[in-house]
């Protein structure tokens, strides 16, 4: 009997003891890899009770997991760069693993460029390029000229003193319109964006449409579509960073960031210093004093405040720039020279608020005010004393002023079950401008549109979508524009997209009224311009396939713009040089690309553009109306070292000799700029479980400085003729880079 009293207690006491301990045993979540089921840590992990209420959120350690912090029935969300948004329900002390799966070709990156309503890339009826955080670090990239120069159909131009452009398959700059977070960027120069003022410091992503966008975006818009994305703070209470670049020709950024979410409340605050010595190699330097690459200095302040509930976000936003631009002039003996300082001012407000009205019904509004000011001080300048005064020559001193209203508003319906869905919208805007150098001082072109579009799915693997925009514009008889895209989806990870279009793009307020003329420039405007008017087709094949950890796909674009009175500078007379409109101007292509990822190691992709330009500048220049073509390749990998957190990449680009057109006595001769290749080597590593990363590598490889240009004359659509050289770059650099990362949970 005591023998058996004994068993009995010691069998209580174990019992009593296994059910304590599986009262104190703690829930926790383990996330994980999908593919390779590794843990992933330092994912940050939200709660939020399905009846609402406060947010907790936490931060999963070394082994993937987290404590389940829900007091009731909630959702969970998961975010991870590299990573889709992962989103479940989870009870109360219960265990769960959810894999998080790997964001591979960004395929599945959420984009709004143009869309009716947010949603995946892949399902988009445009082709849309996104460049994401991951890809702008591996880049080393600091503006939108360091993101494009390796791109494939994109030819980066550089100018010592007037900055970086772009043109996109055989269409220029003036052709592409540039957008932040959907507001319009003005302030062009010689019609162009200066890249090299875009910065990347506080960018989430990049998206890009290559072709005619006329119908969603109106005039700037026949070669496509740029649309930064600024960062915004969504699930973390704090967040800070603070990030410096160093590069060898004599580059020195920073910039640091703050944001913070209470409830239904975001706060964001950044600010950046960029600074730039100038440069020039002995090759380039015709004087002791002057540089070929100039000095310049940047700040950048943004802010922004966001309320969003339910199915309701209001955001306003500020975007502050100023850039100082010093253009050293030339040695007068015995010690003085004539400086110049340019400073560049943006100064952007914008409001916008979405909603979802009703079942799959949204509404859009986005009103901006933008202010472009570019002064111009030119000094009599003492190399001994230092001291300087203003000089009295004509045009020595300016200011150029633009101010710009912009109010968008769209409403939709987008159903993912109905057969039809549609959007209409109005898209208003007005630019004046001031200065020495337009007409009269004072000129303004208003632009009112309102568009439509419809978006048919009569089968499951089939979308066809025509669009409309009717056109007042205060200068301009602007036709109707339309265009016709189609998706099929004709095979599993297979589709085709085509889409035909008309363009419209009024002359811009300088190529009507810009008088520039001083000791060395006599450049004006022409009143008597005419509308360019565009017909584009684009047809692309896109193939992307899985097995198990690898990823591959293939994209191959056919495309032909024509462009009719196309807008050019060309010297009429003497040394009178103005804007003129030619007959005629046609690109056309093929573009292929491969891509490649074995998840997780490493990526690849390579490819090459093949394209053709043509001129025809009246009917009797036969001898230029064939097709002239270049050739683009490009490829780049990244390797990533997954155990020592590191990665290395490798960029390379071939960019193809470029056919112009010079003028003659004799009428036309062919010339070419010629072609190059760059290298850009970059690694990275991750300290302090991910909150620390250093950076450093080699850019411009080959060393590559300037080109040769070829011909004899003036080039068509330049003021510039001749032989001579073209700048590409600085020559080689290295550069290092440390970025800090702080969340409080």
């Amino acid at each position: 009997m005591t023998h058996f009293r004994s068993i009995s207690f010691i069998f209580l006491v174990v019992a009593t003891l296994t059910v304590f301990k599986s009262y104190g045993q703690v829930a926790v979540i383990r996330v994980q890899d999908a593919k390779t089921g590794d843990p992933v840590p330092y994912a940050h992990v939200c709660f939020e009770s399905v009846n609402g209420g406060d947010q907790l959120h936490g931060l999963t350690n070394d082994d993937g997991e987290v404590n389940n912090m829900a007091k009731e029935k909630s959702v969970v969300a998961i975010t991870f760069i590299g990573y889709e948004t992962l989103f479940d329900t989870i009870m109360p002390g219960e265990s769960k693993t959810l894999d998080f799966i790997p964001a591979i070709f960004n395929m599945n990156e959420v984009v709004v460029t143009a869309q009716y309503k947010p949603q995946r890339v892949d399902k988009s009826i445009y082709k849309v390029k996104v460049i994401g955080a991951k890809q702008i670090d591996d880049k080393a990239a600091n503006n939108l000229s360091d993101l494009f120069s390796d791109e494939l159909g994109i030819r980066i131009n550089q100018d010592g003193a007037l900055g970086s452009s772009m043109s996109i398959r055989g269409l220029s700059g003036e052709n592409v319109k540039f957008l932040i977070d959907g507001i319009p960027v003005i302030g062009r120069l010689n019609g162009n964006i200066d890249l090299g003022q875009l910065n990347l410091s506080n960018v989430d992503h990049v998206e890009m449409i290559e072709g005619p966008m006329s119908v969603v975006y109106g005039s700037n818009a026949l070669a496509g579509v740029v649309n930064i994305i600024t960062k915004e703070n969504k699930n973390t209470p704090v967040t800070a960073t603070a990030e410096t670049y160093l590069e060898s020709v004599g580059t020195y950024n920073f910039s640091g960031s703050v944001a913070a979410k209470q409830k239904s409340h975001v706060f964001g605050l950044s600010g950046t210093r960029n600074f730039f010595s100038g440069y020039a190699e002995d090759g380039f330097r015709e004087t002791p004093q002057a540089l070929t690459w100039n000095p310049k200095r940047q700040y950048i302040v943004d802010g922004y405040y966001i309320y969003s509930i339910d199915n309701f976000k209001f955001k306003y936003s500020s975007q502050y720039f100023d850039e100082l631009l010093e253009n050293k002039g030339n040695v007068i003996a015995p010690h003085y020279a004539r400086d110049s300082y340019f400073n560049t001012k943006r100064f952007n407000n914008s409001l916008d608020l979405s909603a979802q009205v009703g079942n799959e019904r949204y509404f859009k509004l986005l009103a901006a005010y933008s202010i472009y000011e570019r002064d111009k001080n030119t000094y009599f300048k003492n190399l001994h004393t230092l001291e300087k005064n203003l000089t009295d020559n004509d045009g020595d001193q300016d200011t150029t002023k633009f101010d710009a209203w912009n109010i968008r508003t769209e409403f939709n319906k987008s159903t993912t079950d109905s057969w039809y869905n549609y959007q209409f919208g109005l898209d208003l805007n007005l630019e004046n401008g001031t200065g020495k150098k337009l007409d009269n001082e004072k000129q303004s072109i208003g632009d009112y549109a309102a568009y439509l579009s419809l978006k048919l799915d009569p089968v499951p693997t089939l979308t066809i979508q025509p669009g409309l925009r009717f056109i007042y514009n205060t200068k301009y008889n602007a036709p109707l524009v339309y265009s016709l895209n189609v998706k099929w989806n004709f095979m599993e990870n297979t589709n085709i997209r085509a889409s035909y279009s008309k363009g419209f793009r009024a002359p811009s307020l300088k190529e009507l009224y810009l008088f520039f003329v001083d000791i060395n420039h006599n450049v004006r405007g022409n009143p008597d311009l005419k509308a360019e008017n565009s017909q584009n087709v684009v047809i692309a094949l896109s193939y992307l396939n899985e097995h198990g950890k690898a990823n591959f796909g293939m994209d191959i674009d056919l495309f032909y713009n024509n462009i009719k009175n196309i807008i050019t500078i060309a010297q009429v007379e003497g040394d009178l040089y103005s804007y003129i409109n030619i007959d005629n101007y046609a690109s056309q292509g093929l573009q292929a690309e491969l891509f490649y990822n074995l998840y997780p190691h490493f990526s690849w992709k390579i490819g090459f553009v093949e394209t053709g330009r043509k001129n025809v500048l009246s009917d009797e220049d036969a001898s230029i109306k064939k097709f002239y073509y270049s050739t683009d390749v490009n490829t780049s990998a990244t390797y990533n070292f997954r155990k020592i957190k590191s990665s290395i990449s490798v960029f390379y680009k071939y960019t193809g000799r470029l056919p112009q057109y010079y003028q003659t006595t004799d009428g036309y001769s062919e010339g070419y700029i010629d072609g190059y290749s760059t290298m850009d080597v970059t690694a990275s590593k991750q300290l302090l479980k991910g909150n620390l990363k250093i950076s450093g590598g080699v850019k411009n490889l080959f060393d590559v400085k300037e080109l040769g240009i070829s011909g004899s004359g003036s080039a068509v659509g330049s003021v510039h003729g001749g032989s001579g050289s073209s700048l590409v770059g600085y020559g080689r650099s290295y550069f290092i880079g440390l970025s800090w990362l702080f969340n409080k949970f």
